[in-house]
């Protein structure tokens, strides 16, 4: 089970994420209660170990924006979140970062659709942090794609369960108060998600 931690603005945040055994971990470069400016994003990405992916995630900017921001934090990868055309994503490619598509359950569900390398399906208001009905999208996404929106230690077992995702993305389940982390929570996430991992 991949598991990706997002939205992370501290140090020890990302230590106890990749000592946790996080896949991945997300610095936000758009609008956002968890917004970090990509110069403290490189500083973040540079404790990071090369087997743990490094995102900077953006929502509407435009190619030109996202590839000067994500230059300047030197991660490893971008991921545009809502209503980005194919064209943002080709714009993109010589990068040569992983790319990743995020959007609501109600996009193309199939991973590559848009020329991205991961996928995540997010709740129907994607970031408002509530659970949804995570079942409904069970055997309809393809290739190597995320489940988000609303899950935490708590219920992500059951979110599996219900959507049999490749992966699972939290931001706010893992928190105390919007953009405040909780290093405890980190670990009980991945924790959880891993336990839950169906058998291949």
């Amino acid at each position: 089970m991949y598991v990706k931690i997002c939205g992370l603005r501290e140090p020890g945040h990302v230590t106890a994420a990749v000592e946790a055994g996080a896949d991945a971990v997300g610095f936000v470069l758009t609008r956002s209660p968890r917004r970090i400016t990509p110069a403290l994003a490189r500083e973040l990405a540079a404790a990071v170990p090369p087997h743990v992916l490094t995102v900077a995630v953006f929502a509407g900017e435009t190619p030109d924006e996202v590839r000067a921001a994500a230059l300047e934090a030197g991660v490893r990868a971008v991921q545009l979140h809502g209503d980005h055309p194919c064209e943002d994503f080709a714009a993109l490619r010589d990068l040569g970062l992983t790319l990743v598509r995020a959007g609501s359950a109600s996009a193309d569900p199939h991973c590559g659709a848009f020329g991205e390398d991961l996928l995540i399906v997010d709740a129907p208001r994607p970031g408002s942090g509530e659970p949804w009905d995570w079942a409904a999208v069970r055997g309809r996404p393809t290739g190597q794609w995320m489940l988000a929106g609303g899950l935490d230690p708590a219920n992500v077992a059951e979110a599996i369960d219900a959507a049999r995702p490749w992966g699972v993305d939290v931001s706010s389940g893992v928190e105390t108060a919007p953009g405040v982390k909780d290093a405890g929570l980190i670990r009980e996430f991945v924790a959880a998600a891993r336990a839950a991992a169906p058998a291949r």
